[in-house]
Parts: structure tokens; sequence; C-alpha cells
């Protein structure tokens, strides 16, 4: 017998996009519900004012012509979401899928999870499937969290028994006991997703797939979740596993897939694969942002190259606000291209005397001299908010490329640890 629980061949997913010209626009449901209502009606007193009743309008050269219509300016284009992707995944394999916003991640789990049809090739499946791929999938918001237990099993395929027999597991590890004949509409996005993750991770299907959903928990909650997701993999089980954090995925997964613009660019062992993804990874150190106009908010944020070659970090975020600030205070945070944090900082962790006069908008500009990194690739997410609180945020907002200033010529790239280049003293201490 094959050890392949999924089997994915030449698959495809095409939706057809349509773009209304200037003219059309868009139009809610109630507006497009009197235009129906009205539309005869129309008609009839274009047609009164014309020629009258039971007589055919006429041309500018007095030849009929009928009533116009605008010209429609509608327009359809095919976009495909998975393009030609093939790949197995084999019995208790716990594969990360990675990739861009937009590279057709979930759309491959929707696939998986029998959500969406695909437009071509097959998927083959020798196992029940449990899915989370948002938070409280399956889930009907008027019944309880009890009842939602057994809703959920059984759409699994469960029996009673069986859900029974792991009932209490799950709503200890969801933590929601005091809530437990509440409808979950009540119920927290973090209440939520933790009694979804528990249904789906405790009924024991054989294929488990999540997607970015654990990202709505808490840091406590996503131990326990990846914890869980190591258990269920040794136990024979498989899990597909979609997530922006590459610290994650690397220490979960043994595989990995990475998708791009719809198709599959690379697939092997999970370092080989976010090593591939991290080479692709474009350097954007400028980006601009439209702000929001009823919070302070952060317009743009840019790395000088210049002062990065001379080993400095130096970092301006644009920002505007409908009311003044005093002072705007700016934060940074410095990531792997894991997405594991390096450092961070504002002038309230270090009681800096920053300060300046109320502002509306303008540049705040951040600078860290000779910064001890290594060479690599990096993420930048950017702060704003004032003395009392933040106001704003852009994770990952931009990436920059670092190269280390004065690196021994000697020291193989390959035994680098971490992510600082911190120079040590080095000394013997003979015995007394």
């Amino acid at each position: 017998m094959s050890d392949v629980i999924i089997s994915v061949e030449g698959l495809g997913k095409k939706y057809v996009l349509s773009h209304q010209g200037e003219r059309e626009g868009y139009k809610r449901f109630s507006e497009r519900l009197q235009e129906a209502i009205t539309k005869p009606f129309a008609a009839l007193r274009r047609g009164r004012g014309a020629a009258g009743y039971g007589l055919q309008a006429t041309g500018s050269d007095g030849n009929p012509s009928s009533i116009s219509h605008l010209p429609s300016t509608a327009s359809k284009e095919e976009f495909w979401a998975l393009k030609d992707v093939s790949f197995e995944v084999k019995r208790g394999e716990v594969v990360g899928i990675i990739g861009r916003n937009g590279a057709g991640k979930s759309t491959l789990l929707k696939i998986l999870s029998r959500i969406t049809e695909p437009s071509e090739g097959r998927v083959t499946l020798r196992g029940r499937v449990a899915s989370l791929l948002e938070v409280g999938t399956g889930f009907h918001p008027e019944l309880t969290g009890r009842e939602n237990i057994f809703l959920n099993g059984a759409i699994l395929g469960m029996s009673k028994a069986e859900i029974r027999k792991k009932f209490d597991e799950i709503v200890a590890f969801a933590e929601v006991e005091r809530f437990l004949d509440t409808p979950v509409k009540r119920y927290s996005s973090g209440m939520y997703v933790r009694l979804a993750f528990a249904v789906a991770a405790h009924l024991e299907p054989e294929i488990l797939v999540v997607d970015e959903v654990l990202a709505v928990g808490d840091a406590e909650f996503q131990k326990k979740c990846l914890g869980k997701m190591k258990d269920v993999a040794t136990g024979g089980r498989t899990v597909l596993f979609v997530s922006h954090n590459m610290g994650a995925v690397q220490s979960l997964c043994s595989k990995g897939l990475l998708l791009s613009k719809g198709r599959l660019e690379h697939k092997g062992p999970v370092r080989e694969t976010i090593q591939q993804y991290v080479v692709k990874m474009d350097a954007s150190s400028a980006v601009q942002f439209e702000g929001k106009k009823e919070k302070p908010s952060i317009t743009s944020v840019e790395v000088d190259a210049g002062e990065l070659k001379k080993g400095n970090l130096v970092v301006k975020i644009g920002f505007r606000s409908p009311f003044p600030l005093s002072p705007p205070v700016p934060g940074v945070i410095v990531s792997s291209a894991l997405g594991v944090p390096v450092f961070g900082t504002n002038p309230r962790f270090h009681g800096s005397d920053f300060s300046g006069k109320p502002m509306t908008e303008g540049i705040l500009k951040v600078t860290a001299d000779k910064i001890p990194l290594i060479s690599g690739n990096y993420q930048l997410s950017v702060y704003l908010g004032d003395w009392h609180m933040d106001y704003d945020q852009r994770l990952d907002a931009c990436t920059f490329a670092f190269e280390e200033q004065g690196q021994p010529s000697n020291r193989p790239t390959s035994e680098v640890i971490g992510h600082l280049n911190w120079e040590c003293g080095w000394s013997v201490v003979s015995p007394s």
C-alpha cells in the first residue's frame, strides 16, 4: 500500500474578474433593486418625450432609431490563482506552504479541504480532512460552544461516541469551560479560534490543514498549538501548515512547498525551501502607504541605502494625523528573513529626551549607528504613536539587505550562528 496520502496533479484554479467601465461603476444591492423597479417607467417617459405614445423616436437624419442605452463598458479578465501545481505528501509528513501574499496558498488549501472546486487537474486524498482556514471554520454562531463541538465533529465524520471520548480534552485545551454553554457569536476572536483549533486537532483526522489563522491567538496559545501539531504529526497524521512566520514553519515542518504567482516554484526539505524564498525576497527599502483620515497613520517608510553601506541603519517614517501629536513617537523592529525579531526600539524604551513641537504631518528619523548585524536580508516593522499610546503599525513594511563591515575573511559563512556579529574577548583562566 502506498504511503502517499495527498496526490496533486496539474492543479489549476481560474477566476473570471469583471471590470466595470467608468459609466457603470459599483452599485449597492438597494440601488440595483430600485433601478430594476423604475427602469420600465423611465423608458416609457423617454419614449413619450421623444415621439409620444406608440410612436418610434427618430434620429437627426429622420430615420427611426430605438431608445438608446449607454454602451456596456464591462470587460472580463481570466485570473489563475493556481496553475499546473503538482506534488505528493506522504503519511505523517508535516509540510509548510510558504510564499508571498497572493501566491495561491489559501486557494490551494481550500481545494484540498474540498471547499473550492479546481478548474483543472486532479486531487486525490486518502484520509479524512480537518481544516482550520479562518476563525470559526464550520461553526454556527447561534449555537453554543458545546453544540458546535458536536456539530463540527459530525461534519468531520466523527461518531457521537468518538466526540464524547475527546470532549473533555477539547474543552481543556481551548480553555473555554466558563463559556461552554454560551453562543459562540459572543466569543472573542481569540476564544473562537482556540475552540475551532481544539476541535480540529483533537478529533483525529488523518489530514490536518491549518492556515495563518493561528496568528489570532496570543503567544502562549500559539506555542500550545505548535506543540499540539507536533504531537499530531508524531502520531502518524499529516499536517499542511501555511504561515508567514518562517521560524514556526522551520521548527514544525520537515518538507516545504514554495508558491509564487500561483505556480509551484520549489518543493523539498523545509530549510532549502525557506532559503529559496529568502533569496527571491525583494529588497524594497522604500514604500508608500495610503494613510487613514480618521486617525494618525504611517504614510511612508524608507531605509537609507547609503547609510547601510557604512554599517548604519537610518529609517525615515512619514506620517499624517488629523490632530497634533505632541510629539509623534516612532518605533522600529528589525526581524530576520524568517520573521524572528532581532531588536526593536522606540524613545519610550530608553527614557529618551526625544521631544519636539506638536505636528500633524512630517518625517521622523530613527538612527542606529554601527549595528552589529551579520550579512543577510532583514525585515523592518514600524510604529507610530505618542508618549501615551500607539496609533498605527506597518508589520514587515519593507526589507533591506545588510553587509557586515570588516567581516573577518577567514570566517566561514556556514558557521554563523544567530544574527549579531558581537566581538568578544577571549582568555584562559588557570586553576588557582
